[in-house]
């Protein structure tokens, strides 16, 4: 059984339909949920389906062993980011070499990096008057939206398309392609 750590900093959406997409799944289990914000909607989705979860302190994960071993003793062997918005520290991205992945909401390289989340992103987008937009799915690495990209899809950006409108559409292809992409990557899939 690959257990999976889901990193969260909001609502959890993403997250939800992780948990659902792995629901009854025969090698996959959602064993945490991480979050760095007390408050975090994503900590209800975790009592309403009975997921344990840890709330980190930006001191220790940074400074100090960045909960590995926390997440070892739960036995996880991969960690997905659902909307987590800090940088992961390099003492977690050696722990977990090639299992970190994160979604970012935008086409990458383009509108990544420190600062370029949610609807900053869209503003970005509609701004610049782009065509298109969409999702990455990356693994994750020592820079924001850095590592290598996994998979990628599309959707128009259309004139009149306000931030929210994008955001609509980038989120569908999220809640779409999220799941499917990271049980192909457990089970050593092409996604």
């Amino acid at each position: 059984m690959k257990k999976l750590a889901i990193f969260a900093s909001g609502a959890g959406s993403n997250a939800q339909k992780i948990i659902d997409h792995f629901r009854n799944h025969a090698s996959v289990k959602i064993a945490l949920i991480v979050t760095n914000k007390p408050g975090a909607g994503v900590l209800n989705i975790a009592v309403k389906e009975g997921i344990d979860t840890l709330n980190i302190e930006k001191e220790r994960f940074f400074r100090g062993d960045a909960y590995v071993p926390d997440l070892q003793q739960k036995g996880i062997s991969f960690i997905v980011l659902a909307g987590f918005l800090w940088k992961v520290p390099i003492a977690l991205i050696n722990a977990f070499p090639q299992a970190i992945v994160n979604i970012h909401p935008a086409l990458l390289p383009k509108y990544g990096g420190k600062g370029m989340y949610g609807s900053f992103v869209h503003e970005a987008v509609v701004n610049a008057r782009e065509k298109e937009s969409g999702i990455t799915i990356h693994y994750v690495d020592e820079h924001y939206d850095h590592g290598d990209n996994i998979f990628q899809a599309k959707c128009a950006v259309d004139p009149g398309d306000t931030p929210e409108m994008v955001a609509k559409k980038v989120q569908k292809l999220e809640h779409l392609h999220f799941p499917v992409v990271v049980e192909k990557l457990l089970l050593n899939e092409t996604p």
